[in-house]
């Protein structure tokens, strides 16, 4: 039988292997609230084998009746800001923690490309939201450029698993 091909880079299995080793020594949970990653931190991180002890749960807020419906993202918040904001990050990362058993969580809202971007809001800009309980959410804009679909996912993704990473560190 042929070896299966890995859905996931070695390096963000690194990352996600550390990360959940890291949240699993403090007795920590994690959620995600993803838009343009679909669904891919979370997968990540089950990707390593026991990660159910630690990952409480994903959500894939895609459209903006999702980020509504699922995680309390006020509609008139998205019409003001638009869906690929700091604004929605943030709301997205707290109603995630809201609506889990998770210590911690992280949002992530981009526009991934091709298509989509225009000058204010270019392919390859990712708003991301980090939230504890018991501490003040922390927003990131990055801007990774046009590095095709897979490439902004992907370097998302990373960021995300590094984000959760010093969340999950003491507090500063």
């Amino acid at each position: 039988m042929l070896e299966p091909t890995p859905v996931f880079p070695p390096d963000l299995i690194q990352a996600a292997t550390a990360l959940l080793a890291e949240l699993r020594a403090q007795g920590l949970k994690v959620a995600t609230a993803e838009s343009c990653t679909g669904g891919l931190i979370a997968g990540v991180l089950t990707e390593i084998p026991g990660s159910s002890d630690i990952v409480d749960r994903g959500f894939v807020t895609y459209s903006n009746e999702a980020k509504a419906e699922m995680l309390g993202v006020p509609a008139a918040l998205i019409a003001a800001h638009g869906a690929v904001s700091a604004e929605v990050a943030l709301a997205m990362a707290a109603g995630a923690i809201v609506r889990s058993k998770a210590d911690l969580a992280v949002a992530v809202t981009g526009v991934a490309g091709p298509g989509g971007g225009s000058a204010v809001k270019p392919v390859g800009l990712v708003h991301f939201a980090m939230s504890r309980r018991g501490r003040q959410n922390v927003h990131q804009e990055l801007r990774f450029g046009d590095l095709g679909r897979s490439g902004i996912r992907l370097a998302t993704i990373a960021q995300a698993l590094t984000l959760l990473r010093e969340a999950a560190g003491p507090a500063r």
